[in-house]
Protein backbone atom coordinates (compact mmCIF):
# COMPACT_ATOMS: atom_id res chain seq x y z
CA UNK A 1 0.00 0.00 0.00
CA UNK A 2 2.70 2.47 0.76
CA UNK A 3 4.47 1.65 -2.91
CA UNK A 4 1.17 1.67 -4.25
CA UNK A 5 0.73 5.79 -2.64
CA UNK A 6 3.86 7.03 -2.93
CA UNK A 7 3.74 5.90 -7.12
CA UNK A 8 0.74 7.51 -6.88
CA UNK A 9 2.46 10.79 -5.51
CA UNK A 10 5.01 11.19 -7.99
CA UNK A 11 2.79 11.62 -10.81
CA UNK A 12 0.78 14.53 -10.04
CA UNK A 13 -2.01 15.19 -12.70
CA UNK A 14 -0.99 16.44 -15.97
CA UNK A 15 -0.45 20.71 -16.09
CA UNK A 16 -3.61 22.65 -17.64
CA UNK A 17 -0.45 25.25 -18.83
CA UNK A 18 -0.74 25.75 -22.62
CA UNK A 19 1.50 23.13 -24.33
CA UNK A 20 3.90 24.62 -26.49
CA UNK A 21 5.47 21.90 -27.88
CA UNK A 22 1.76 20.58 -28.55
CA UNK A 23 0.82 24.39 -30.20
CA UNK A 24 4.21 24.59 -32.45
CA UNK A 25 3.66 20.75 -33.73
CA UNK A 26 -0.17 21.59 -34.75
CA UNK A 27 1.02 25.06 -36.19
CA UNK A 28 3.93 23.03 -38.44
CA UNK A 29 1.55 20.05 -39.47
CA UNK A 30 -1.56 22.17 -40.33
CA UNK A 31 0.70 25.29 -42.12
CA UNK A 32 2.61 22.18 -43.82
CA UNK A 33 2.67 21.78 -47.88
CA UNK A 34 0.90 18.76 -47.26
CA UNK A 35 -2.33 19.79 -46.36
CA UNK A 36 -2.20 21.57 -49.87
CA UNK A 37 -3.86 25.70 -48.04
CA UNK A 38 -6.53 24.06 -46.53
CA UNK A 39 -9.04 25.11 -48.95
CA UNK A 40 -12.45 23.81 -49.08
CA UNK A 41 -13.84 20.85 -50.75
CA UNK A 42 -10.52 20.17 -51.69
CA UNK A 43 -8.02 17.03 -50.66
CA UNK A 44 -6.49 19.87 -48.24
CA UNK A 45 -10.42 19.56 -46.46
CA UNK A 46 -10.36 16.19 -46.16
CA UNK A 47 -6.79 16.07 -44.49
CA UNK A 48 -7.39 19.10 -42.19
CA UNK A 49 -10.68 18.18 -40.96
CA UNK A 50 -9.67 14.47 -40.53
CA UNK A 51 -6.55 16.20 -38.79
CA UNK A 52 -8.40 17.96 -35.82
CA UNK A 53 -10.94 15.49 -35.35
CA UNK A 54 -8.39 12.91 -34.43
CA UNK A 55 -6.48 15.52 -32.26
CA UNK A 56 -9.44 16.67 -30.77
CA UNK A 57 -10.33 12.40 -29.90
CA UNK A 58 -7.14 11.99 -28.84
CA UNK A 59 -7.24 15.11 -25.88
CA UNK A 60 -10.49 13.78 -24.58
CA UNK A 61 -13.26 16.07 -25.96
CA UNK A 62 -16.54 14.69 -26.97
CA UNK A 63 -18.34 15.23 -30.50
CA UNK A 64 -20.21 18.57 -30.47
CA UNK A 65 -22.59 17.87 -32.87
CA UNK A 66 -24.71 14.58 -31.52
CA UNK A 67 -22.47 11.86 -32.22
CA UNK A 68 -20.16 13.61 -34.96
CA UNK A 69 -17.40 16.29 -34.57
CA UNK A 70 -18.45 17.37 -37.91
CA UNK A 71 -20.93 19.94 -38.85
CA UNK A 72 -21.59 19.82 -42.82
CA UNK A 73 -22.31 22.64 -44.42
CA UNK A 74 -23.33 22.64 -48.06
CA UNK A 75 -21.57 24.86 -50.29
CA UNK A 76 -21.80 25.92 -53.93
CA UNK A 77 -18.12 26.88 -55.56
CA UNK A 78 -18.14 29.41 -58.05
CA UNK A 79 -15.03 30.14 -60.28
CA UNK A 80 -14.82 32.92 -63.10
CA UNK A 81 -13.30 32.21 -66.06
CA UNK A 82 -10.12 34.55 -67.03
CA UNK A 83 -12.04 36.12 -69.93
CA UNK A 84 -14.46 37.83 -67.86
CA UNK A 85 -15.08 41.70 -69.11
CA UNK A 86 -16.19 44.76 -67.76
CA UNK A 87 -16.24 48.01 -69.48
CA UNK A 88 -17.96 51.57 -68.76
CA UNK A 89 -19.27 53.49 -71.83
CA UNK A 90 -19.83 57.35 -71.94
CA UNK A 91 -19.41 60.63 -73.82
CA UNK A 92 -15.62 59.94 -73.83
CA UNK A 93 -15.49 56.68 -75.45
CA UNK A 94 -15.34 52.95 -73.61
CA UNK A 95 -12.96 52.55 -71.09
CA UNK A 96 -12.65 48.74 -70.90
CA UNK A 97 -10.97 47.49 -67.73
CA UNK A 98 -8.39 44.64 -67.36
CA UNK A 99 -9.05 41.06 -65.83
CA UNK A 100 -6.84 41.20 -63.02
CA UNK A 101 -4.87 44.52 -63.12
CA UNK A 102 -7.99 47.11 -63.30
CA UNK A 103 -10.43 44.91 -61.75
CA UNK A 104 -11.62 40.78 -60.17
CA UNK A 105 -14.73 40.65 -60.40
CA UNK A 106 -17.40 37.37 -59.83
CA UNK A 107 -20.75 36.51 -59.25
CA UNK A 108 -22.79 34.56 -56.87
CA UNK A 109 -25.43 33.60 -59.27
CA UNK A 110 -25.88 29.93 -60.26
CA UNK A 111 -26.23 30.53 -64.00
CA UNK A 112 -23.30 30.11 -66.28
CA UNK A 113 -22.93 33.42 -67.06
CA UNK A 114 -23.62 36.56 -65.40
CA UNK A 115 -24.00 39.64 -67.41
CA UNK A 116 -24.88 43.24 -67.44
CA UNK A 117 -25.67 45.40 -70.87
CA UNK A 118 -25.67 49.79 -70.33
CA UNK A 119 -26.05 49.35 -67.08
CA UNK A 120 -26.36 53.25 -65.73
CA UNK A 121 -23.31 53.40 -63.52
CA UNK A 122 -24.61 55.78 -59.93
CA UNK A 123 -21.69 56.67 -57.42
CA UNK A 124 -23.47 56.14 -54.24
CA UNK A 125 -20.69 57.24 -51.68
CA UNK A 126 -20.30 54.82 -49.10
CA UNK A 127 -23.43 53.03 -49.87
CA UNK A 128 -24.27 53.14 -46.48
CA UNK A 129 -28.01 53.12 -44.73
CA UNK A 130 -27.30 53.50 -41.17
CA UNK A 131 -30.52 55.31 -39.22
CA UNK A 132 -28.46 55.34 -35.70
CA UNK A 133 -25.70 57.96 -37.52
CA UNK A 134 -28.92 59.34 -39.66
CA UNK A 135 -27.49 58.32 -43.00
CA UNK A 136 -28.82 57.23 -46.15
CA UNK A 137 -26.27 57.49 -49.42
CA UNK A 138 -29.27 56.01 -51.60
CA UNK A 139 -32.13 58.49 -50.26
CA UNK A 140 -34.26 59.50 -52.94
CA UNK A 141 -32.39 57.45 -55.56
CA UNK A 142 -34.02 54.32 -57.24
CA UNK A 143 -30.48 51.96 -58.26
CA UNK A 144 -32.94 49.27 -59.17
CA UNK A 145 -31.61 47.53 -62.48
CA UNK A 146 -28.50 49.58 -61.92
CA UNK A 147 -24.95 49.37 -61.05
CA UNK A 148 -23.21 51.15 -58.29
CA UNK A 149 -19.93 52.36 -57.37
CA UNK A 150 -18.60 52.47 -53.64
CA UNK A 151 -16.03 53.76 -51.86
CA UNK A 152 -14.48 51.81 -48.65
CA UNK A 153 -14.57 52.05 -45.58
CA UNK A 154 -17.25 54.83 -44.03
CA UNK A 155 -17.15 59.00 -44.17
CA UNK A 156 -16.30 58.90 -40.33
CA UNK A 157 -12.67 57.35 -41.41
CA UNK A 158 -12.63 60.09 -44.16
CA UNK A 159 -13.62 62.80 -42.55
CA UNK A 160 -11.99 62.00 -39.24
CA UNK A 161 -15.20 63.85 -38.11
CA UNK A 162 -15.41 62.80 -34.50
CA UNK A 163 -19.56 63.69 -35.21
CA UNK A 164 -19.51 61.06 -38.10
CA UNK A 165 -19.99 57.37 -37.40
CA UNK A 166 -17.22 56.94 -34.81
CA UNK A 167 -14.88 59.04 -36.52
CA UNK A 168 -10.99 57.13 -37.24
CA UNK A 169 -12.58 53.85 -36.19
CA UNK A 170 -13.98 52.02 -38.57
CA UNK A 171 -18.07 50.81 -38.09
CA UNK A 172 -19.62 47.68 -39.45
CA UNK A 173 -21.09 49.50 -41.94
CA UNK A 174 -17.94 49.94 -43.63
CA UNK A 175 -17.14 46.51 -44.66
CA UNK A 176 -16.88 45.36 -47.81
CA UNK A 177 -19.54 42.41 -47.21
CA UNK A 178 -22.14 45.18 -46.23
CA UNK A 179 -21.86 47.34 -49.03
CA UNK A 180 -22.43 44.33 -51.51
CA UNK A 181 -26.07 43.57 -49.21
CA UNK A 182 -27.10 46.59 -48.50
CA UNK A 183 -26.65 47.03 -52.74
CA UNK A 184 -28.65 43.99 -53.16
CA UNK A 185 -31.52 45.41 -50.81
CA UNK A 186 -31.52 48.21 -53.47
CA UNK A 187 -31.97 46.53 -56.17
CA UNK A 188 -28.59 47.27 -58.08
CA UNK A 189 -27.91 44.71 -60.76
CA UNK A 190 -24.14 45.46 -60.19
CA UNK A 191 -21.46 46.63 -57.38
CA UNK A 192 -18.00 48.11 -57.97
CA UNK A 193 -16.02 48.59 -54.75
CA UNK A 194 -13.50 50.64 -55.17
CA UNK A 195 -10.10 49.81 -53.83
CA UNK A 196 -8.18 52.07 -51.34
CA UNK A 197 -5.25 50.12 -49.44
CA UNK A 198 -5.46 52.55 -46.50
CA UNK A 199 -8.91 52.17 -46.49
CA UNK A 200 -9.21 48.18 -46.34
CA UNK A 201 -5.84 47.50 -44.51
CA UNK A 202 -4.67 45.68 -47.75
CA UNK A 203 -3.26 45.66 -51.10
CA UNK A 204 -4.23 44.98 -54.61
CA UNK A 205 -2.21 41.65 -54.50
CA UNK A 206 -4.55 40.16 -51.42
CA UNK A 207 -7.72 41.64 -53.81
CA UNK A 208 -6.12 39.43 -56.18
CA UNK A 209 -5.30 35.96 -54.42
CA UNK A 210 -8.94 36.30 -52.54
CA UNK A 211 -11.49 37.25 -54.83
CA UNK A 212 -9.81 35.53 -58.44
CA UNK A 213 -9.57 31.60 -57.19
CA UNK A 214 -12.92 29.77 -56.59
CA UNK A 215 -15.92 31.85 -54.45
CA UNK A 216 -17.92 30.29 -52.32
CA UNK A 217 -21.93 31.00 -51.25
CA UNK A 218 -24.48 29.08 -49.04
CA UNK A 219 -26.31 26.42 -50.60
CA UNK A 220 -29.71 28.09 -49.53
CA UNK A 221 -28.60 31.62 -48.09
CA UNK A 222 -30.77 34.02 -46.66
CA UNK A 223 -31.59 38.09 -47.26
CA UNK A 224 -31.95 39.14 -50.58
CA UNK A 225 -30.93 38.23 -53.94
CA UNK A 226 -27.46 39.12 -54.90
CA UNK A 227 -26.50 41.81 -57.49
CA UNK A 228 -25.95 40.03 -61.00
CA UNK A 229 -22.23 40.76 -60.95
CA UNK A 230 -19.78 42.16 -58.01
CA UNK A 231 -16.40 43.40 -58.75
CA UNK A 232 -13.14 45.40 -56.92
CA UNK A 233 -12.17 47.82 -59.06
CA UNK A 234 -8.60 49.56 -58.62
CA UNK A 235 -8.17 53.00 -57.24
CA UNK A 236 -6.47 53.74 -60.40
CA UNK A 237 -9.12 52.44 -62.36
CA UNK A 238 -11.85 54.42 -60.52
CA UNK A 239 -10.25 57.68 -60.79
CA UNK A 240 -9.82 57.35 -64.78
CA UNK A 241 -13.45 56.52 -64.91
CA UNK A 242 -14.81 59.59 -62.99
CA UNK A 243 -12.33 61.70 -65.23
CA UNK A 244 -14.12 60.03 -68.44
CA UNK A 245 -17.26 62.02 -66.82
CA UNK A 246 -15.53 65.27 -66.45
CA UNK A 247 -15.11 65.04 -62.56
CA UNK A 248 -12.69 64.55 -60.04
CA UNK A 249 -12.51 61.65 -57.87
CA UNK A 250 -10.84 63.56 -55.04
CA UNK A 251 -14.03 66.06 -54.57
CA UNK A 252 -16.17 63.70 -55.71
CA UNK A 253 -15.31 61.39 -52.73
CA UNK A 254 -15.11 64.14 -50.27
CA UNK A 255 -18.44 64.94 -51.11
CA UNK A 256 -19.77 61.54 -50.18
CA UNK A 257 -18.33 61.79 -46.65
CA UNK A 258 -20.27 64.97 -45.54
CA UNK A 259 -23.39 65.32 -44.33
CA UNK A 260 -26.42 65.30 -47.34
CA UNK A 261 -24.77 63.82 -49.52
CA UNK A 262 -26.98 63.25 -52.48
CA UNK A 263 -25.77 60.11 -55.53
CA UNK A 264 -24.66 60.81 -58.47
CA UNK A 265 -25.74 59.46 -61.87
CA UNK A 266 -22.30 58.80 -63.68
CA UNK A 267 -23.84 59.32 -67.46
CA UNK A 268 -21.70 55.55 -67.99
CA UNK A 269 -23.28 52.32 -69.46
CA UNK A 270 -21.36 49.14 -67.44
CA UNK A 271 -21.06 46.44 -69.07
CA UNK A 272 -20.18 42.87 -67.83
CA UNK A 273 -19.43 39.12 -69.44
CA UNK A 274 -18.49 36.63 -67.16
CA UNK A 275 -18.71 32.94 -67.45
CA UNK A 276 -18.98 30.71 -64.85
CA UNK A 277 -17.88 26.87 -63.56
CA UNK A 278 -20.14 26.50 -60.33
CA UNK A 279 -20.75 23.31 -58.56
CA UNK A 280 -22.01 22.14 -54.42
CA UNK A 281 -20.14 20.00 -52.66
CA UNK A 282 -20.37 19.84 -48.67
CA UNK A 283 -17.37 21.24 -46.52
CA UNK A 284 -16.96 21.09 -43.02
CA UNK A 285 -17.07 22.93 -39.21
CA UNK A 286 -15.47 20.66 -37.14
CA UNK A 287 -16.87 20.94 -33.63
CA UNK A 288 -15.88 19.40 -30.28
CA UNK A 289 -16.75 19.98 -26.99
CA UNK A 290 -16.07 19.81 -23.05
CA UNK A 291 -19.18 19.16 -21.21
CA UNK A 292 -19.57 21.74 -17.53
CA UNK A 293 -19.60 20.27 -14.43
CA UNK A 294 -22.85 22.50 -13.80
CA UNK A 295 -24.19 24.03 -16.12
CA UNK A 296 -24.08 21.95 -19.17
CA UNK A 297 -26.39 23.33 -21.32
CA UNK A 298 -24.65 26.52 -21.10
CA UNK A 299 -21.39 27.92 -23.16
CA UNK A 300 -18.66 29.71 -24.26
CA UNK A 301 -17.01 29.22 -27.74
CA UNK A 302 -13.52 29.01 -28.73
CA UNK A 303 -13.50 29.52 -32.58
CA UNK A 304 -10.82 30.20 -34.91
CA UNK A 305 -11.44 29.46 -39.00
CA UNK A 306 -9.64 26.23 -40.50
CA UNK A 307 -9.99 27.08 -44.14
CA UNK A 308 -7.16 28.75 -46.67
CA UNK A 309 -6.61 29.62 -50.07
CA UNK A 310 -5.28 26.29 -51.63
CA UNK A 311 -2.72 25.92 -54.22
CA UNK A 312 -2.48 28.15 -57.32
CA UNK A 313 -1.67 26.37 -60.45
CA UNK A 314 -0.88 29.49 -62.46
CA UNK A 315 1.56 30.72 -60.42
CA UNK A 316 5.11 30.10 -60.85
CA UNK A 317 7.17 28.79 -57.95
CA UNK A 318 5.78 27.71 -54.57
CA UNK A 319 2.24 28.35 -55.65
CA UNK A 320 0.58 26.93 -52.08
CA UNK A 321 -0.85 29.63 -49.72
CA UNK A 322 0.31 27.55 -46.57
CA UNK A 323 -1.46 30.25 -44.41
CA UNK A 324 0.64 29.87 -41.60
CA UNK A 325 -0.15 32.91 -39.39
CA UNK A 326 -3.77 33.25 -40.89
CA UNK A 327 -4.91 31.11 -40.03
CA UNK A 328 -2.96 27.83 -38.79
CA UNK A 329 -1.87 29.44 -35.75
CA UNK A 330 -5.45 30.31 -34.33
CA UNK A 331 -6.48 26.27 -35.11
CA UNK A 332 -3.67 25.73 -33.38
CA UNK A 333 -4.76 27.71 -30.53
CA UNK A 334 -7.34 25.86 -30.20
CA UNK A 335 -6.68 22.65 -30.05
CA UNK A 336 -3.97 23.53 -26.93
CA UNK A 337 -6.89 25.43 -25.40
CA UNK A 338 -9.10 22.44 -25.46
CA UNK A 339 -5.92 20.32 -23.90
CA UNK A 340 -5.60 22.79 -21.01
CA UNK A 341 -9.40 23.03 -20.64
CA UNK A 342 -9.52 19.19 -20.58
CA UNK A 343 -6.61 18.79 -17.95
CA UNK A 344 -8.73 21.36 -15.83
CA UNK A 345 -9.57 20.20 -12.55
CA UNK A 346 -12.16 20.98 -11.45
CA UNK A 347 -13.66 21.33 -14.83
CA UNK A 348 -15.56 24.64 -15.88
CA UNK A 349 -18.54 25.04 -14.88
CA UNK A 350 -20.37 25.86 -18.04
CA UNK A 351 -19.50 23.83 -21.15
CA UNK A 352 -16.68 24.93 -23.77
CA UNK A 353 -17.19 24.56 -27.57
CA UNK A 354 -14.25 24.72 -29.95
CA UNK A 355 -15.52 25.51 -32.99
CA UNK A 356 -13.08 25.17 -36.41
CA UNK A 357 -15.18 26.73 -39.07
CA UNK A 358 -14.78 26.40 -42.73
CA UNK A 359 -15.49 28.83 -45.97
CA UNK A 360 -14.12 32.02 -44.07
CA UNK A 361 -11.86 33.36 -47.00
CA UNK A 362 -13.57 36.02 -47.73
CA UNK A 363 -17.40 35.36 -46.54
CA UNK A 364 -17.48 34.14 -43.39
CA UNK A 365 -19.79 31.24 -44.50
CA UNK A 366 -18.66 28.47 -41.90
CA UNK A 367 -20.14 30.72 -38.96
CA UNK A 368 -22.52 32.12 -40.71
CA UNK A 369 -24.05 28.69 -41.16
CA UNK A 370 -23.39 27.60 -37.21
CA UNK A 371 -24.92 31.22 -36.09
CA UNK A 372 -27.97 29.61 -38.44
CA UNK A 373 -27.67 26.30 -37.36
CA UNK A 374 -26.26 26.25 -33.77
CA UNK A 375 -25.53 23.08 -31.88
CA UNK A 376 -26.18 24.78 -28.85
CA UNK A 377 -28.76 27.53 -28.71
CA UNK A 378 -27.05 30.86 -29.00
CA UNK A 379 -29.22 32.18 -26.38
CA UNK A 380 -27.55 29.94 -24.31
CA UNK A 381 -24.01 30.84 -25.43
CA UNK A 382 -21.99 33.10 -23.00
CA UNK A 383 -19.49 34.55 -25.46
CA UNK A 384 -17.31 34.00 -28.19
CA UNK A 385 -13.37 34.62 -27.88
CA UNK A 386 -12.04 34.71 -31.61
CA UNK A 387 -8.27 32.97 -32.43
CA UNK A 388 -7.51 34.71 -35.51
CA UNK A 389 -4.04 35.18 -36.61
CA UNK A 390 -1.94 34.48 -33.58
CA UNK A 391 0.69 36.66 -32.62
CA UNK A 392 4.33 35.68 -33.77
CA UNK A 393 7.44 37.55 -31.68
CA UNK A 394 8.61 37.48 -28.65
CA UNK A 395 5.50 38.49 -25.90
CA UNK A 396 4.52 41.59 -25.39
CA UNK A 397 3.84 44.31 -22.67
CA UNK A 398 0.61 44.84 -23.97
CA UNK A 399 -2.27 43.44 -25.18
CA UNK A 400 -4.80 45.10 -28.04
CA UNK A 401 -8.41 44.75 -28.24
CA UNK A 402 -9.86 45.11 -31.03
CA UNK A 403 -13.40 46.77 -31.51
CA UNK A 404 -12.87 48.07 -28.03
CA UNK A 405 -15.84 49.50 -26.28
CA UNK A 406 -18.51 46.78 -27.15
CA UNK A 407 -18.57 44.74 -23.97
CA UNK A 408 -17.67 43.45 -20.58
CA UNK A 409 -15.69 41.34 -21.56
CA UNK A 410 -13.08 43.34 -21.93
CA UNK A 411 -12.86 44.07 -18.60
CA UNK A 412 -12.30 40.45 -18.02
CA UNK A 413 -9.25 40.92 -20.62
CA UNK A 414 -7.85 43.59 -18.84
CA UNK A 415 -8.00 42.02 -15.09
CA UNK A 416 -6.23 38.79 -17.00
CA UNK A 417 -3.69 40.66 -19.08
CA UNK A 418 -2.49 42.85 -15.42
CA UNK A 419 -1.93 39.27 -13.88
CA UNK A 420 0.64 38.77 -16.79
CA UNK A 421 2.04 41.90 -16.41
CA UNK A 422 0.62 43.43 -19.09
CA UNK A 423 -1.25 46.48 -20.03
CA UNK A 424 -4.71 46.53 -22.01
CA UNK A 425 -5.02 48.67 -25.07
CA UNK A 426 -7.00 49.52 -28.06
CA UNK A 427 -6.17 48.49 -31.31
CA UNK A 428 -3.31 50.22 -32.92
CA UNK A 429 -5.10 50.68 -36.44
CA UNK A 430 -8.59 50.83 -35.70
CA UNK A 431 -9.24 52.58 -39.09
CA UNK A 432 -8.74 48.90 -40.64
CA UNK A 433 -11.76 47.32 -38.97
CA UNK A 434 -10.56 43.66 -37.92
CA UNK A 435 -13.08 43.08 -35.76
CA UNK A 436 -15.17 43.08 -38.33
CA UNK A 437 -12.91 41.07 -40.40
CA UNK A 438 -12.65 37.72 -38.13
CA UNK A 439 -15.05 34.95 -38.60
CA UNK A 440 -16.41 35.32 -34.98
CA UNK A 441 -18.52 38.48 -36.23
CA UNK A 442 -21.25 36.81 -37.22
CA UNK A 443 -21.88 35.85 -33.96
CA UNK A 444 -21.62 39.56 -32.77
CA UNK A 445 -24.52 40.03 -35.33
CA UNK A 446 -26.92 37.36 -33.82
CA UNK A 447 -25.98 39.01 -30.23
CA UNK A 448 -23.67 37.38 -28.81
CA UNK A 449 -21.04 39.28 -27.66
CA UNK A 450 -17.33 38.40 -29.18
CA UNK A 451 -14.33 39.08 -27.73
CA UNK A 452 -10.70 39.70 -30.82
CA UNK A 453 -7.89 40.51 -28.19
CA UNK A 454 -4.24 39.51 -28.94
CA UNK A 455 -0.56 40.78 -28.11
CA UNK A 456 -0.11 44.43 -29.19
CA UNK A 457 2.90 46.03 -30.53
CA UNK A 458 4.82 46.74 -28.10
CA UNK A 459 7.70 43.62 -27.44
CA UNK A 460 9.19 42.91 -24.30
CA UNK A 461 12.49 42.94 -25.84
CA UNK A 462 12.21 45.42 -29.12
CA UNK A 463 9.90 47.63 -28.11
CA UNK A 464 6.57 49.10 -29.75
CA UNK A 465 8.43 50.58 -33.15
CA UNK A 466 9.76 47.13 -34.18
CA UNK A 467 6.53 45.53 -33.56
CA UNK A 468 4.12 47.85 -35.59
CA UNK A 469 6.65 47.42 -38.51
CA UNK A 470 6.27 43.62 -38.42
CA UNK A 471 2.39 43.75 -38.23
CA UNK A 472 3.22 46.18 -41.07
CA UNK A 473 5.43 43.71 -42.91
CA UNK A 474 2.99 40.83 -42.68
CA UNK A 475 -0.14 42.94 -44.53
CA UNK A 476 2.16 43.93 -47.17
CA UNK A 477 4.17 40.93 -47.75
CA UNK A 478 2.77 37.36 -46.62
CA UNK A 479 -0.72 38.55 -46.10
CA UNK A 480 -2.75 35.83 -48.31
CA UNK A 481 0.18 35.35 -49.94
CA UNK A 482 2.79 32.02 -50.42
CA UNK A 483 4.54 33.53 -48.45
CA UNK A 484 2.89 33.34 -45.38
CA UNK A 485 4.92 30.03 -44.48
CA UNK A 486 5.94 28.59 -41.32
CA UNK A 487 9.46 28.56 -40.21
CA UNK A 488 10.93 26.42 -37.39
CA UNK A 489 12.84 29.73 -36.01
CA UNK A 490 9.42 31.60 -35.12
CA UNK A 491 9.41 32.73 -32.00
CA UNK A 492 5.71 31.57 -30.46
CA UNK A 493 6.20 32.31 -26.99
CA UNK A 494 3.83 35.53 -27.74
CA UNK A 495 1.27 32.98 -29.24
CA UNK A 496 1.63 30.74 -25.73
CA UNK A 497 1.40 34.39 -23.64
CA UNK A 498 -1.91 35.08 -25.46
CA UNK A 499 -3.35 31.25 -25.32
CA UNK A 500 -3.31 32.13 -21.49
CA UNK A 501 -4.60 34.75 -21.39
CA UNK A 502 -7.24 33.10 -23.32
CA UNK A 503 -7.25 30.66 -21.35
CA UNK A 504 -7.97 32.60 -18.23
CA UNK A 505 -10.43 34.95 -19.99
CA UNK A 506 -12.52 31.84 -20.79
CA UNK A 507 -12.30 29.94 -17.47
CA UNK A 508 -13.43 33.15 -15.69
CA UNK A 509 -16.31 33.54 -18.14
CA UNK A 510 -18.09 29.74 -17.44
CA UNK A 511 -17.71 30.50 -14.15
CA UNK A 512 -19.20 34.12 -13.36
CA UNK A 513 -22.79 34.33 -12.11
CA UNK A 514 -24.01 35.81 -15.53
CA UNK A 515 -23.56 36.25 -18.93
CA UNK A 516 -21.30 38.54 -20.35
CA UNK A 517 -22.95 42.52 -21.41
CA UNK A 518 -22.43 44.72 -24.57
CA UNK A 519 -22.06 47.56 -23.07
CA UNK A 520 -24.95 50.16 -23.75
CA UNK A 521 -23.56 52.21 -26.32
CA UNK A 522 -22.28 49.45 -28.40
CA UNK A 523 -23.15 48.74 -32.03
CA UNK A 524 -24.39 45.44 -31.36
CA UNK A 525 -26.76 45.96 -28.53
CA UNK A 526 -29.63 43.66 -30.06
CA UNK A 527 -32.27 42.22 -28.32
CA UNK A 528 -30.85 39.10 -27.00
CA UNK A 529 -32.93 37.02 -24.09
CA UNK A 530 -30.50 34.74 -21.82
Amino acid sequence: MLVTACATHKEPPPSPEIDEALYRGALRTLAGDDFLGRRPGSPGEDKTVAYLVETFRKIGLKPGNGESFVQTVPLIESITASDATLSLAGPRGVRSLAFGKDMVIWSEGAAPTAQLQRSDLVFVGYGIVASEYHWNDYADTDVRGKTVLVLANDPGYASKDPTLFKAGAMTQYGRWAYKIEEAARQGAAGVLLIHDTDAVGYGWNVVQSTWMGPQYRLAAPAGAPPPAIEAWISNGAARDLIADTGRDFASLAAAAARPGFKAIALGLKTDALLHLTTRPFSSANVVALLPGSAKKRECVIYQAHWDGLGVDPSRPGHNIYNGAEDNATGVAGLLALAQSFQRTKPAPDRSILFLATTAALPNQLGSQYYVDNPVIPLRETEAVIALDSLLLGGPTRDVSIFGIGNSDLEDTVRAAALLQGREARPEPTPARGMYFAIDSFNFALAGVPVLYAQGGIDNSARGPVWGQSQLDDFRQHRYRQPADQYTADWDVRGAVSDLALYYEVGLRVTRARRFPRWYPNSEFRVTHQR
